[in-house]
């Protein structure tokens, strides 16, 4: 499972993304989709909150000013594509969040086990000096998101973190197994991802 990047560029005071952007199904922004938000000049704290279906993502992040170098001609900001608007853009710090849960070929986990899931923070490609993940944290439900128990995190390497799952039996999570991940990186962007039911029990 992996989550995709929807487009966020800042362009003098603009964030442009998708508005359909999903945190795991996300197949690309298609014309008319993309849309602009128009933001103070000055450096500042945003939130952008995507979700879809029961699966939710909040980021808090700082939006600084973009300059000129921030658009290689590689990767020219949209307004550069259709002629519209010159202004320097680039990507909103924004962590995304990778996983690996370790499924069975059915999509399934092992019930009345521990079970090791890997989650790795990172960031859009354009971004020119990516902050690194400094901590994370995970939370695990077996009710549908109703309530919510701590679960074991350690790093394993960069910007990513090895999360200790306690699965019960399966009739103790007949809707499965949901995650909430909770990361912050080296700048105090922040990103919380809530998955009602990140998969199903055996």
């Amino acid at each position: 499972m992996t989550t995709r990047v929807p487009s966020a560029r800042r362009r003098r005071g603009t964030l442009m993304l998708c508005a359909a952007a999903t945190m795991l199904t996300l197949a690309g922004c298609k014309s008319g989709d993309l849309v602009s938000y128009d933001l103070p000049a000055k450096s500042s704290r945003y939130t952008f909150e995507t979700k879809t279906d029961d699966s939710k993502t909040v980021w808090e992040y700082t939006s600084a000013g973009a300059t000129k170098t921030d658009a290689p001609k590689q990767s020219p900001c949209m307004g550069d594509v259709l002629g519209t608007n010159k202004a320097a853009c680039r990507p909103e710090p924004l962590i995304f969040l990778r996983y690996d849960l370790g499924l069975a070929l059915d999509n399934t986990v092992k019930a009345g086990e521990q079970h090791e899931i890997i989650v790795t923070g990172y960031y859009q490609p354009r971004l020119t000096e990516p902050p690194r993940v400094t901590s994370l944290k995970a939370e695990t439900t077996f009710d549908g998101g109703r309530t919510w128990h701590p679960a074991a995190t350690r790093a394993t390497g960069k910007n990513t973190f090895t999360t200790t799952v306690g699965n019960p039996r399966r009739d103790q999570a007949a809707q499965g197994v949901g995650l909430r991940i909770s990361a912050t990186d080296s700048q105090g962007n922040t990103v919380r991802q809530t998955i009602p039911t990140a998969y199903t029990l055996r």
